[in-house]
């Protein structure tokens, strides 16, 4: 057993390295799974871009090397590889009429379609990301997997809550199980990015509204992709995620090879007795179960509340969710006991500059910054009054009209941050120092840009109010600014983590944004803005998720009706909703709504202004 560079011991697998080999080389009948034995290429090919594509390398396997991506192999002048016995095979081998590039890359093509190998990446990437032919499936994994959809079918019908974290946990369990047999133990990143991913998953069990949520879900998809291929540079943190695609596939003709396996011969004996027992034990729960809620009330009621609610009508649906859930968790395990190794992509660095053609440009933007950040100390400590009656801008008109242009000057920086870093001077040692200067002091005089780009935005919620847009926006300022300050640490520590930072601080930055309640937080400013100034919204209120009831519900009758108006209509509307499906924010809501219901009229909310139509 190996040590791969992510940390993760690699299952054993015929090669020293944990490096690509083949997947299963039977050539696939049609209904059959994957075949089983390996078949490696005998050379390497090239794809479009035009470097060479490393089919198989027995000397990389042996030494331990990471195999090279098309940008990074070195082609020789007839097209193939320079040198070696099997770039002198391939060329020999190449057809008349054909480009030996072309040639190349058609024989890693049928070399894939015959083993089975599949990835919806490019061909160069895919087979440097190649995963190591992953063992037979063991039967925990399919039991878990099929746990995954039941739980899914049962839970997720009626909506996300906590049957999302419950439909999750066979799936865990089945990726444990796959990773265990391939005998891969967790590293401590591995369990950094899996609790993050279960925390994430925990957004929609606690907030009602649906736009954290799906920032959540996106969110946990990064870090459980992380989780299970064990990325740690850009390449690998961003086409992580595209790994799922290719384990649902893979995952897929895993699962049925090892069922077929499973119909005839020893299998056959060891799993029909224990699926007869499940048919045997799910029978006399059901027979049981309905005599004994037939002869008690309170046991009925308790049943009731606690199992799903399945009608002939859900059907289709159920089934839907019960394969999707399985086909995930099939995917998630398949990931984790052979793994594409996405680390391995590697993006030749840009040419080098010289330090004047590389600086000028990056000197001439930071005597912009300095003169506009000047600007900035100068307004704040002379007041905003001058600048007002300067201007001829309100003080609300003042501060929207800079956030926006300070919100994309920040995105396009990192953009020139990382252009520049491309193409920057790297003789030695003198030109990291004069590089670190340069990006260095931007970095700098841009976190003076967002300091000024939130303090804007400040002063216009204190002007208008707090919206979802403007607690997002503000939201990702912060963000970006955080991603400065790691870029500034890299270049002082080094940038071997930079990758897993960024990607760590979004996923944390979207958890916090999740469990801070955004929409109690809108709900909660207005309601202040309310008591001190007089000024509501009643209408923008309409828009808002039962996470906002709470702090809605402090406002004096009869605006508090009038605030939880709509949301008490939909609540209403709902009817009954499962304990599975009701999120901890909505069940609080509701609580209120039942205690202290809406008693104001339409005709008062409408003179009011609950029922008109927002502008801006």
């Amino acid at each position: 057993m190996t040590e791969n560079s992510d940390g993760v011991a690699d299952c054993a697998r015929g090669d020293a390295s944990g490096g690509p080999t083949a997947e299963p080389a039977q050539p696939a009948r049609a209904g059959d799974g994957p075949a089983e034995a390996p078949d490696p290429p005998t050379g390497p090919a090239t794809g479009a871009a035009g470097g060479s594509i490393p089919a198989a390398q027995p000397a990389a396997l042996q030494t331990g090397q990471p195999v090279q991506s098309v940008a990074e192999a070195s082609p020789g002048p007839d097209g193939g590889p320079a040198g070696g016995p099997a770039a002198g095979t391939a060329q020999a081998a190449v057809p008349p009429g054909w480009d030996p590039r072309a040639w190349q890359a058609y024989q890693v093509r049928q070399q894939r379609a015959k083993t089975g190998a599949w990835s919806i990446a490019p061909l160069a990437w895919a087979e440097a990301a190649r995963p190591a032919q992953a063992a037979p499936v063991s039967t925990a994994v399919l039991l878990s997997a099929g746990a995954a959809g039941l739980a899914a079918a049962l839970f997720l019908g009626d909506g996300l809550g906590p049957g999302l974290l419950l439909a999750v946990v066979p799936a865990v369990v089945a990726a444990y199980a796959a990773a265990r047999a391939a005998r891969r133990t967790a590293r401590p990143w591995t369990v950094v990015w899996a609790i993050g991913c279960i925390a994430l998953l925990a957004v929609p069990a606690l907030r009602d509204a649906g736009w954290p949520s799906t920032l959540a879900l996106l969110a946990a998809v990064l870090l459980g992709a992380l989780a299970l291929h064990g990325s740690r540079t850009w390449p690998g943190v961003l086409l992580s995620p595209l790994g799922f695609v290719d384990a649902t596939v893979l995952g897929i003709r895993w699962a049925w090879s090892g069922l077929r396996s499973r119909g005839s011969g020893v299998d056959r004996d060891r799993w029909v007795p224990v699926a007869k027992a499940t048919v045997v034990a799910a029978v006399l729960l059901v027979l049981f179960g309905a005599l004994f809620a037939s002869a008690d009330a309170a046991f009925a009621d308790l049943l009731g509340g606690l199992t799903p609610d399945v009608s002939v009508g859900d059907g289709p649906v159920r089934l839907l969710l019960f394969l999707l859930g399985a086909v995930l968790a099939l995917a998630a395990a398949r990931a984790a006991a052979a793994p594409s190794r996405w680390d391995r992509i590697r993006v030749a660095p840009g040419k080098p500059r010289s330090r004047v053609e590389w600086a000028l440009p990056l000197v001439v933007l930071n005597l912009l910054f300095a003169g506009f950040n000047a600007v900035q100390l100068a307004v704040l400590f002379g007041g905003y009054d001058k600048v007002l009656e300067s201007t001829g801008l309100t003080y609300a008109e003042y501060a929207r009209q800079g956030f926006w242009q300070l919100l994309w000057a920040t995105l396009l920086t990192l953009a020139v941050i990382a252009l520049a870093l491309r193409w920057a001077p790297r003789a030695g040692a003198g030109d990291r120092r004069f590089v670190r200067a340069v990006l260095g002091t931007l970095c700098a005089l841009t976190l003076v840009v967002v300091a000024s780009a939130l303090r804007r935005m400040d002063l216009y919620v204190d002007a208008y109010g707090l919206t979802r847009l403007r607690v997002s926006v503000a939201a990702m300022e912060l963000w970006l600014g955080l991603v400065i300050v790691l870029i500034m640490a890299a270049g002082v520590f080094g940038a071997r983590w930079l990758a897993r930072a960024v990607a760590g601080s979004a996923a944390a930055a979207v958890l916090a944004f999740g469990l801070l309640s955004p929409d109690g937080m809108v709900a909660e400013k207005n309601a202040d803005r309310f008591r001190q100034a007089g000024k509501i919204d009643l209408a923008y209120f309409q828009s808002l998720s039962a996470d906002a009831v709470p702090a809605l519900d402090r406002l004096p009758e009869p605006h508090r009706s009038c605030a939880l108006r709509r949301i008490n209509n939909e609540l209403s509307r709902a009817g009954r909703v499962p304990w599975y499906a009701m999120s901890l924010g909505e069940y609080r809501a509701r609580q209120i709504l039942r205690e202290r219901p809406v008693t104001a009229p339409y005709e008062v909310c409408s003179s009011l202004g609950a029922f008109s139509t927002r502008t801006g």
